[in-house]
């Protein structure tokens, strides 16, 4: 549905609430008027020049010129399950510290970031680990959090050694999250926000924060995975709402006939404060499992000044769009109205997106609004195009200029969709399905000099090419958004069929850690590699559970001299010792 139709999904666009936060959300705030606002960066720094990061700006180099600050943030995670309702629709969740979205990870350019995490997931056991989304983790691969990949999973409570701590550096600053990506675990509601301060060309005067739009599904996300991999049967799994930091109405009388599930109209939306005549900053993240969003606020233009971890030079729109893993940072001035204004929020999932309720609502109040009434304002009138791309790359320039070097390689990978002998609807990336082993991750064999891996973990080793060029052709009747680990791409073409050798800005191209490839399409992308192993993958948790990735193994020498901290062998270790009286239940691609 377009973001113009005139049609109102009735039960749904209520500001009345009539379950209280904690039943909804946990310990999460965000989606209340109570949610903090952001500062322009932690002050817990020594403030050279009067910033944390000192006289850098964005006219420094972010790849080899980031601050050192030598402060250290430190974070404790926790992940449980729980039973919450966020549109109202009880069902069993995981949380982190008892919230959904977890807890908020703030950080200065150039700080150290500390998480401890502990795996108290029970009833029944699951191993984890979590993936801290476009940091680029340079030096310490290990880091990264991708489990068969850069470490074994993190074990359950049982095996008493349920705990891995994660430290890396913030050398990008911007908006990022957090997710598990062990299997489709994140589906389940391991995510949370990231905010790195850093400096910024467009000034504003307020932070309002993460604004997480995601895609909800009302089964477990181990009982989407044994339904997708029925044989002989539809794969396609539509979600059943859309959520605007982890909240949004449902319409209880939709139920299936004998689902007998508590479920309670008008649960309560995201509401959020302008103050009127001020340039607000939100932080828009795609924290879903499949469908891409297109977000926009009834009667208000929108400035983009970052997409991903990339400061852009500023340009506006009525509507942004986002596939999973994107982030886009946008100012808006609350000048729409006088005090007493209302508007809506608006994210809807593009017509490509497989849902039964693609629409999602918050309401925007200004100062002096009444915040418990509904807004009346009319949708943006721009139609869906259909095609679930990204801005156009003419427009989204980088602020930090970087021309594009040469390719020292080039290689064109194809996606395609294939029934395997058990009848079983798969991907294959550049020719291969690929499936991990939970117990030896290639990132450690590597660092003992193994650069020999089974065909079925779809590994290329890029030797010592200073840059690769990637062309992705997406022969499958679906959308991706394509993500690869520890480096921002270069972007040099993204369109329908097949690329014609045309290059987007070749001096300055885009640069992102996720890009939309459209169905029937192509995108070129370009990346120059770091020492480890980096998946390289469709970010629909779906698609990465049926084969749909592949990692590169990037300066295979400087890997293996690589000092890799025991607790990384050690987390391998206490996996194998679980993993011999508990056999985990890995029936997709295991990310």
């Amino acid at each position: 549905m377009g973001l113009g139709s005139s049609k109102v999904v009735q039960g749904i666009f209520n500001v009345l609430a009539l379950l209280t936060q904690d039943k909804t959300n946990g310990k999460s705030l965000l989606g209340t008027l109570l949610a903090p606002l952001l500062p322009l960066f932690l002050l817990t720094n020594p403030l050279p020049g009067g910033f944390p990061w000192g006289y850098k700006d964005v006219n420094t180099n972010p790849y080899t010129g980031y601050p050192t600050t030598g402060v250290t943030r430190n974070y404790e995670f926790t992940i449980s399950r729980g039973v919450i309702a966020p549109d109202g629709y009880q069902r069993n969740v995981l949380l982190v510290n008892g919230a959904f979205p977890g807890p908020t990870i703030e950080a200065n350019w150039g700080d150290k970031i500390v998480v401890k995490v502990n795996n108290n997931i029970t009833g029944p056991e699951e191993g984890t680990s979590i993936h801290w989304h476009g940091f680029l983790q340079t030096n310490t691969p290990w880091e990264d959090g991708v489990p068969g990949v850069t470490q074994c999973p993190i074990s359950p409570p049982s095996s008493n050694a349920n705990s891995f701590t994660y430290e890396f550096q913030a050398s990008l600053y911007g908006t990022s999250w957090y997710h598990s990506h062990y299997s489709a675990q994140y589906s389940g509601g391991i995510v949370g926000p990231i905010v790195v301060y850093g400096p910024t060309q467009t000034k504003y005067d307020i932070d309002l924060g993460p604004v997480m739009l995601s895609d909800w599904y009302h089964k477990d996300y181990f009982q989407i995975l044994k339904q997708i991999f029925t044989p002989n049967t539809n794969p396609a799994i539509p979600s059943d709402n859309n959520l605007i930091n982890g909240k949004m109405n449902f319409d209880c009388s939709t139920k299936a006939a004998g689902d007998n599930t508590p479920c309670t109209n008008n649960a309560g939306i995201s509401k959020f404060k302008f103050t009127t005549g001020k340039t607000h900053r939100l932080r828009l993240i795609n924290a879903g499992s499949e469908g891409t969003q297109r977000f926009s606020i009834d009667g208000h233009t929108m400035t983009v000044i970052a997409n991903d971890f990339v400061p852009v030079k500023p340009y506006t729109t009525n509507v942004v769009t986002l596939g999973i893993g994107q982030r886009t940072d946008v100012l808006v001035t609350a000048n729409a109205g006088n005090s007493k204004s209302a508007f809506w929020m608006r994210s809807n999932m593009t017509s490509c997106s497989i849902t039964n309720q693609p629409n999602a609502v918050a309401a925007v109040y200004y100062d002096k609004a009444d915040t418990n009434a509904n807004p009346t304002s009319q949708a943006i009138n721009a139609p869906d195009p259909g095609t679930c791309v990204n801005d156009d790359l003419s427009v989204t320039e980088p602020l930090y200029k970087m021309p594009l070097p040469t390719a020292s390689f080039t290689k064109t990978m194809n996606i395609s969709v294939f029934v395997n002998a058990s009848g079983n609807a798969l991907f294959k990336f550049d020719d291969v399905s690929a499936r991990v082993d939970y117990n030896a991750p290639p990132l450690l064999l590597a660092n003992l000099g193994n650069t020999s891996f089974p065909t079925e973990w779809n590994i290329d080793n890029l030797g010592t090419n200073s840059s690769v060029r990637i062309i992705v052709n997406n022969n499958s009747p679906l959308p991706h958004p394509m993500h690869l680990h520890g480096h921002n791409m270069y972007i040099l073409h993204e369109g329908p069929g097949a690329w014609d050798g045309t290059i987007v800005r070749s001096d300055n191209p885009q640069r992102r850690d996720v890009q939309q490839v459209r169905t029937g399409g192509h995108v070129v992308i370009q990346f120059d590699p770091v020492a480890g192993v980096w998946p390289f993958h469709c970010h629909v948790a779906w698609h990465a559970s049926a084969g749909f990735f592949k990692s590169f193994l990037a300066q295979p020498d400087k890997t293996k001299a690589f000092r890799l901290p025991a607790t990384v062998a050690q987390t391998c270790r206490d996996w194998a010792t679980w993993t011999q009286t508990n056999i985990p239940d890995q029936i997709d691609s295991g990310l």
